[in-house]
């Protein structure tokens, strides 16, 4: 009898398994959909183990080639993890102290550079002044790399260190030239013999830190909607060598899987102490931690971080297209790697991580104010059309206060996972709430078009346009969909 209850339980786990995988894996192609992704690989890794791995889509849209396992993806800023891990291994060592002067390391510097900290380096609070003129690698001197470092010597710092955030390259060449000095070799080589070679990372390795500018063989192509509507093949660019600390790498989702197994595991730090160094986000002076967005909220030594009271997520992102965030209370990573700019995985995996921690879906309240969890709540049991009415109820009844910026937000979370019918009616329900707002008309009239409504979309954003004659968005839109309805 004990026999049969155990294979009892074990096929209700394989089936509870493959259910989980089939929704997975749903939810992956919807995103890709949406997000128009060409191609994405994907990577579980649950108590240490790694416990999914799934290829989609095309890596090569022009001759059709599928991504597998094995496609290398560029990770871009991820880059930054990497160099975070390898400060912290020359930490152990007492070679590096992060709260010392990066004048103890590197000579030549300008006085106002002299007293910065290799921590303020990493977390972007230095106030350094920018050595590139965008954000595709090029250089502020068109006279090469020795000019724009000569260059960047003579401006004048951006702010008051350890005051605001603000991503600068910069700092990470700056990184890279103390691995070098401390380390005795040159950083890429240190990151390659004391972190790739430690997992196996062979793709990672043969990708090297040149994979903006090189070819590398069964690679994924790059593609992006930046330059117009129609996807395109990213311009190339020459990446500067002096700014391979802050990317360039390429990667497969298995292998950055494989090094956060690792990395935890105490494989690549010997010392817990030195993850909780790794992960911990800077705080400003004003005593909060400040990053890219709302979601990625602190930066940490080559990390962002989502700095949150319930899961909170190291999560590196590179390039707007690939990210993994690593729940360190949770014992859950996910890695996320596309091919297209402008995929923003970031924006899902939390979604994804939903799966294995029900409590985490958006669906279910999660990274939502208090107002809006306790209206998602009654909207899932009750109905999303019967949206206005509940919430008319809920702020009678229960005196709370629904704000036009958190029910937007919300819509938007709602979109970012394919709910779209829904987020309609919240949409709808901000519009009810707040009518003379012009935004709360052009975000119901965006849904519209997602839907494929056309004729709504134009009255929305004629509203909205009237409501704000300067959303320029409004009046292409309308014009757009004026001309489309007429063919």
């Amino acid at each position: 009898m004990k026999n049969k209850i155990s294979i009892i339980i074990i096929l209700l786990s394989i089936n509870y398994a493959f259910a989980q995988n089939d929704s997975i894996d749903s939810f992956i192609e919807s995103q890709m959909t949406l997000r128009k992704i060409p191609g994405l690989q994907l990577a579980i890794v649950k108590n240490n183990e790694l416990v999914k791995v799934k290829s989609y889509g095309l890596a090569n849209i022009e001759d059709s080639i599928a991504v597998d396992n094995e496609t290398v993806f560029s990770i871009n800023s991820i880059t930054k993890a990497f160099v975070g891990v390898s400060v912290m291994q020359l930490v152990e060592q007492g070679k590096i102290d992060l709260n010392a002067e990066i004048s103890t390391y590197i000579s030549d510097l300008p006085n106002t550079w002299k007293s910065l900290t290799l921590k303020q380096l990493f977390t972007h609070t230095s106030g350094l002044p920018h050595i590139l003129s965008d954000d595709v690698g090029g250089l502020i001197s068109e006279q090469g790399i020795e000019a724009s470092w000569e260059l960047a010597k003579t401006l004048p710092m951006s702010f008051e260190p350890n005051t605001k955030f603000e991503y600068n390259q910069l700092g990470y060449a700056l990184i890279g030239m103390i691995i070098d000095k401390v380390s005795g070799e040159p950083f890429t080589d240190y990151i390659i013999e004391n972190q790739f070679r430690k997992v196996g990372m062979k793709r990672t390795e043969e990708a090297g830190f040149s994979n903006l500018n090189n070819v590398i063989p069964h690679s994924a192509r790059r593609y992006t909607y930046y330059y117009g509507p129609n996807i395109s093949n990213i311009k190339p660019a020459i990446f500067p060598t002096i700014l391979q600390a802050t990317a360039g790498m390429g990667s497969t989702a298995t292998e950055i899987a494989n090094w956060v197994i690792a990395l935890q595991a105490g494989g690549l730090l010997s010392q817990q102490l030195s993850l909780e160094v790794l992960w911990t986000p800077a705080t400003l002076t004003n005593g909060k931690t400040q990053g890219f967005n709302d979601l990625l909220n602190g930066y940490a030594l080559g990390w962002p971080v989502a700095n949150r009271s319930e899961h909170p997520a190291a999560a590196p992102a590179g390039g707007n297209r690939a990210a993994f965030f690593v729940y360190p209370n949770d014992s859950l990573s996910i890695v996320v790697l596309t091919n297209l700019m402008g995929g923003l995985p970031s924006k899902f995996i939390d979604e994804i991580a939903g799966f294995y921690i029900p409590e985490m879906k958006v669906e279910n309240g999660f990274g939502l104010p208090a107002s809006i969890k306790i209206l998602c709540k009654e909207l899932e049991l009750k109905g999303y059309e019967k949206a206005i009415s509940i919430a008319e109820k809920l702020q009678n009844k229960e005196e709370i206060k629904f704000s036009e910026a958190n029910l937007n937000n919300w819509g938007y979370k709602l979109i970012a996972i394919n709910k779209i019918e829904k987020a309609l009616e919240i949409f709808k329900l901000n519009v009810d709430f707040f009518p003379e707002s012009g935004n709360t008309f052009d975000s119901l009239a965006e849904t519209y078009a997602l839907l494929g409504m056309n004729s709504e979309a134009i009255k929305n954003y004629e509203i909205a346009l009237k409501l704000n004659p300067s959303n320029s968005n409004a009046e292409n839109q309308i014009k757009k969909f004026k001309k489309s309805l007429q063919n």
